[in-house]
């Protein structure tokens, strides 16, 4: 309700935390399924040039190294950093949330860019004294083609949170699609070049890669043009650089660490590549193909995380920055986003555990291209370990950013420290058994311990109480297990569940198996009456004042 003089009663502003979370976690969840789906065509497309060999595997961890510097700068501790700082600036005073942002953009481009220049000579020294392991010198080189795509990422990300800060979600969840349109277009004359040799056919797929950055950044930036005035005059925004500087560092020691593991984790994948293939005087359990099935294997996990998980999160960091300093209006708003993504993240576990194997056989395998037959199994084994935790992941993401919209960078990164000494031990023990399915179940026990640690931290620390999330849980639970049951009958009737095959009979068994786990626990919400599912589908109303100013255009 609205009082005599215009002010939103605690009603209303319930109303708008609803409609306001679950608007922009459609605007970004229905956008980056379009990115999404084409980022899957993307990995169809170049599975078939790469398949499950060396080449696959290096253009994998060729990816991969720009990318783990996107995630520790552009979305990771200059993001937890900048952004809650950014909000409360461009609320109280846009001319200096100017200068604050003209400051925070230079001072990364130049730093990412002297460390990119850093590596390159590094991995220079290194190719030039590599000359007899050819496959060593080729990875390194595509590594050297690739790497200026990440200061030009790391910028675009920032830009993409100051558009998200102003309630502009569109367009940095479009920005994906123009990584993926280019890569596509570099990779798709493959297929009518007589003789093209999938090695060289690598590099003008990673120079496509880096031009879609510099196409990023020009797509924010003109995103930007009517909501930020970019400026020299910086000085006036100097202390709440300082501010940002501090708060990242314990940021950068957490999220540097987590980064360091992820890399562990290309290494243990590449050590055939890159080292060579015994340990110790044994065998080494992995081999040159073994990122590539790592890497085609993540991506399908990533697919439901990404268009959901990522985007509850997302929508609602600026939002929690916005009320941090209201208990009551915070702890609502976190709760709604847990149950948000518990909604979502839970059934995507048990669906993808379900059709994963008939999912790898259709997209990477067929035409006599893409990944051979054993490939597929391990890539299945892989994803099936994965799948377990996409729940706990999509917490984790929005978790970790109610700490950040505190100002709490020291919880998080303290919880994170001792995961990944926990997931690096794991690795190494687990692929001996497993093979590259190692390093996935090792991922997702850490994250669902992380999960649990950073609940008990939420109620210590910040006073987050659970209540109406039990029932929402069983819910939500159940409803999953329905949708399991449905999933693997569907799977048994059409032989997708079990297996083997043809392909197109894979393919009819995928569409078959998501459309009956899509109708059983969309019934069962409705016949529930879920909230959650309102929240999701309920028309957008107005933003209360201080929780979300939404711009009068979205792209």
């Amino acid at each position: 309700m609205v009082d005599e003089y215009g002010v939103s009663t605690p009603v209303e502003n319930e109303k708008s935390h609803d409609s306001s979370l679950g608007r922009d976690t459609r605007t970004v969840a229905g956008l980056t399924l379009v990115s999404r789906v084409l980022g899957l065509v993307r990995d169809v497309v170049t599975v078939r040039v790469f398949g499950d060999t060396f080449v696959g595997s290096a253009f994998a961890a060729a990816f991969a190294v720009p990318n783990m510097f996107r995630r520790l700068f552009g979305e990771g501790a200059l993001s937890a950093a900048f952004l809650p700082e950014y909000t409360r600036l461009a609320d109280e005073d846009p001319k200096k949330a100017d200068a604050f942002a003209s400051l925070t953009i230079g001072l990364l481009a130049l730093v990412t860019g002297l460390i990119t220049l850093a590596i390159e000579l590094g991995l220079l020294w290194v190719v030039l004294a590599s000359g007899d392991d050819p496959q060593r010198v080729y990875s390194l080189k595509l590594v050297m083609v690739m790497l200026p795509f990440m200061p030009l990422i790391c910028v675009a990300a920032i830009l993409g949170g100051m558009l998200q800060s102003h309630g502009r979600f569109g367009p940095w969840a479009a920005a994906p699609i123009l990584l993926n349109l280019c890569i596509i277009g570099a990779a798709l004359p493959y297929f009518v070049v007589d003789g093209a040799d999938p090695a060289a056919w690598a590099y003008p797929i990673g120079i496509a890669a880096v031009v879609s950055a510099v196409l990023q950044v020009l797509w924010s930036m003109w995103a930007l043009r009517r909501t930020v005035r970019w400026t020299t005059g910086v000085s006036a925004a100097k202390r709440e650089a300082r501010v940002m500087l501090v708060r990242m560092v314990p940021v950068i020691i957490g999220l540097g660490t987590l980064q360091l593991n992820s890399f562990m984790d290309t290494l243990i994948a590449m050590y055939p590549n890159w080292i060579g293939d015994t340990v110790f005087g044994r065998a080494y359990p992995l081999d040159e193909s073994s990122n590539a099935v790592l890497f085609y294997a993540q991506r399908l996990y990533q697919f439901p995380l990404g268009v959901f998980g990522i985007a509850v999160a997302t929508a609602a960091f600026p939002a929690l920055s916005r009320v941090a300093n209201d208990e009551a209006r915070f702890g609502d708003m976190l709760r709604r986003g847990m149950r948000l993504s518990l909604f979502i993240g839970v059934p995507a576990s048990v669906g993808l555990w379900l059709v994963g194997d008939a999912l790898i056989r259709v997209l990477y395998t067929g035409g006599g291209e893409g990944f051979s037959a054993e490939g597929a199994a391990r890539a299945s084994a892989v994803l099936s370990g994965y799948a377990v935790a996409v729940w706990a992941y999509s917490l984790n993401q929005l978790l970790t950013r109610a700490f950040y919209a505190k100002g709490d960078t020291r919880t998080p990164m303290t919880i994170a420290l001792g995961m990944v000494g926990v997931n690096l031990g794991l690795n190494c023990v687990l692929i001996w058994w497993l093979r590259e399915a190692g390093l996935a179940w090792s991922t997702a026990g850490c994250a669902v311990g992380q999960t649990v640690l950073l609940l008990i931290a939420a109620r210590r620390k910040m006073g987050t109480d659970y209540v109406g999330l039990g029932r929402a849980v069983v819910l939500i639970g159940v409803g999953a297990a329905l949708m399991g049951v449905g999933v693997y009958l569907m799977g048994l009737v059409t032989g997708s569940g079990e297996g083997g095959g043809s392909w197109w009979g894979s393919v009819g068994g995928v569409v078959l198996m998501t459309l009956v786990g899509a109708v059983v626990y969309g019934l069962w919400s409705i016949w529930m009456k879920m909230d959650e599912l309102g929240w999701l589908i309920a028309k957008s109303t107005a933003a209360s004042p201080g929780l979300h100013e939404v711009s009068g255009d979205e792209d």
